[in-house]
């Protein structure tokens, strides 16, 4: 059951050979999980590096059905392997909106629970697993258990964040939040360094949503230059007249298509410098005040189809860490400085603020801090800066995300799940990581 083939999730590094099945009735997934030795479920590959990789694979794409719907609680009950963007198009006409997304909505329900997901809401909504009311679980031995706060509690949380480790996600019902309208209230502010960026994430804790771009090859006074989105959801009153006609519509869009592969002398210093200049300078006022629709402030890069090409055939990974607010503009200006001796830049750097995380999702990336994650080109340097990195996150008592990693060298304390005995149920990702311990 299964067939052999090349995979990688969307860095496009590593790519390995795995045996893959596809199955969308419980009985034969049942059958699968009881063959077989080893295995690991996967969604849609939108995660980075070797998460969600292993050498016998379930892709829960098959299990991709909404069950149940209720327009006056927004309760949604679905299956592992429903795309976010699935869900928006049935929830956000009647009014609703997910209470967590990521910066992409092509990722699976059940990739959101394992990977237990956060989005520019952090500071103010959580993370997903907060949102989440119970979900099914399927164990080595083919058993399905319901997991919620009040039923078989400790696989609930060990499942939260757990990168798939304890059993394979069948289905999940959650809470959704109620909107006015399919458009957001934003400001954009450019702050010129490190110190004004804080101070505005500090000043902007009453807003739902927020989020920086920042320039990370900036040195100097200029170190930290960025730009604040921060937003929140527009009421049918804010609407300009030529959107209040449908305020929960969005027009149609032409996206964007990245052909093919780029070569990789086109990604480099120059051209990071190049695009960073221009998208900082792109906006001539110090503050703007916009509407803008959900996709545009959420999904940017969603509108440009395989945009990972741009990366070229070796790849790109995506580093991604959080450290403590009291150490984080210590923290960050060092890692800034190192990033920026290198060369390495990335022109998809993003910072946030997390607010405080719940103690019981002990499997959970996000803690009170400061996060930054960098895409960053695959090449023959790539893991010396990996390593001076990982070393600088541990330095502030850091973290890393496992959902992101390709890389890092971690201690066993800060990397391997508190999970049940549950040994069929394994990654790369995990057997990387424990090796290096």
């Amino acid at each position: 059951m299964g067939k052999a083939q090349q995979i990688a999730n969307w860095g496009m590094y590593p790519q390995v050979q795995a045996k893959v099945a596809e199955l969308g009735y419980t009985d034969e997934l049942q059958t699968f999980v009881k063959t077989e030795e080893e295995l690991l479920a996967r969604g849609n590959g939108r995660c980075y590096g070797d998460a969600a990789l292993s050498t016998t694979i379930f892709s829960t794409l098959k299990l991709n059905k909404i069950l149940s719907f209720d327009p006056t609680s927004g309760v949604m009950a679905c299956q592992a392997g429903v795309l976010l963007s699935s869900i928006l198009e049935v929830v956000v006409p009647k009014g609703f909106f997910l209470p967590v997304t990521p910066g992409t909505k092509f990722i699976t329900i059940g990739g959101a629970i394992a990977a237990d997901v956060h989005g520019k809401n952090h500071h103010s909504e959580g993370c997903f697993s907060d949102h989440v009311l119970s979900f099914d679980l399927m164990l080595s031995d083919g058993q399905i258990i319901t997991c919620a706060r009040n039923e078989n509690p400790d696989w609930f949380w060990a499942t939260v964040g757990g990168m798939g480790l304890t059993g394979i996600i069948v289905q999940a019902t959650f809470q959704l939040k109620p909107i006015e309208t399919a458009y957001i209230r934003m400001e954009s502010i450019k702050a010129q360094n490190l110190a004004e960026i804080m101070s505005l994430f500090e000043a902007s804790e009453d807003w739902t949503y927020t989020v920086s771009w920042i320039d990370c090859l900036q040195k100097g006074k200029h170190i930290g230059r960025s730009i604040m989105m921060r937003g929140e959801h527009a009421t049918i009153d804010e609407l300009p007249p030529k959107f209040s006609g449908a305020p929960l519509s969005l027009k149609p869009k032409m996206n964007l298509n990245v052909p093919f592969q780029f070569p990789s002398f086109a990604l480099n210093t120059l051209s990071v410098k190049a695009f960073n200049f221009l998208y900082y300078h792109k906006q001539r006022q110090k503050q703007l005040n916009i509407i803008s629709d959900y996709d545009t402030f959420f999904y940017p890069l969603d509108a440009i189809h395989n945009w990972n090409r741009i990366y070229g055939k070796k790849g790109f990974t995506q580093y991604q860490f959080v450290i403590p607010k009291e150490v984080s503009r210590e923290g960050l200006e060092e890692i800034l400085r190192t990033i920026a001796a290198s060369g390495q830049g990335s022109f998809l750097a993003v910072l946030k603020l997390f607010g405080k995380n719940n103690p019981e999702a002990y499997n959970s990336f996000p803690f009170e801090g400061y996060t930054l994650a960098l895409d960053f080109k695959i090449n023959r340097s790539l893991p010396k800066l990996i390593a001076q990195l990982d070393e600088l996150v541990q330095k502030y008592q850091g973290r890393i995300y496992l959902a992101k990693d390709a890389f890092s060298v971690k201690h066993s304390d800060l990397i391997i799940p508190n999970l049940p005995e549950n040994r069929k149920f394994t990654s790369l990702q995990q057997t990387r990581l424990a090796t290096q311990a």
